[in-house]
């Protein structure tokens, strides 16, 4: 596992063999070593709207997951501000009684 962060940390051992590495170099720095570690396997990317808009930028993303919950936050940020339009094509709709999880293509 990769976690892109501002903040230096030593690897993470965790039960089972997972290990979790904080990366610092940015969204393609994170990207990079994570490609190199899945070789042919599909990546998974999660995170906020930063992490999402640099994916877009970067033309990182087939699929783009948005999870609706109904909670009043006040503030946070915009995740498509400054985006250029990705050409989101819903493809899949589940929800349940807490949120609804849009799964989108991404036709870049």
């Amino acid at each position: 596992m990769f976690v892109l962060t501002h903040h230096e940390h030593d690897p993470i051992p965790m039960d089972g063999g997972t290990i979790f590495h904080f990366i610092t170099r940015g969204f393609d720095g994170a990207l990079e070593r994570t490609a190199a570690a899945a070789g042919d396997q599909e990546i998974a990317t999660a995170g906020g709207a930063s992490t999402v808009r640099q994916a877009l930028a970067g033309r990182a993303l087939d699929e783009l997951t948005l999870d609706i919950v109904p909670v009043l936050l006040h503030r946070g940020e915009r995740m498509f501000d400054g985006v250029v339009d990705p050409g989101l094509r819903p493809i899949a709709v589940a929800d349940s009684p807490r949120a609804t999880h849009v799964r989108y293509q991404v036709d870049r």
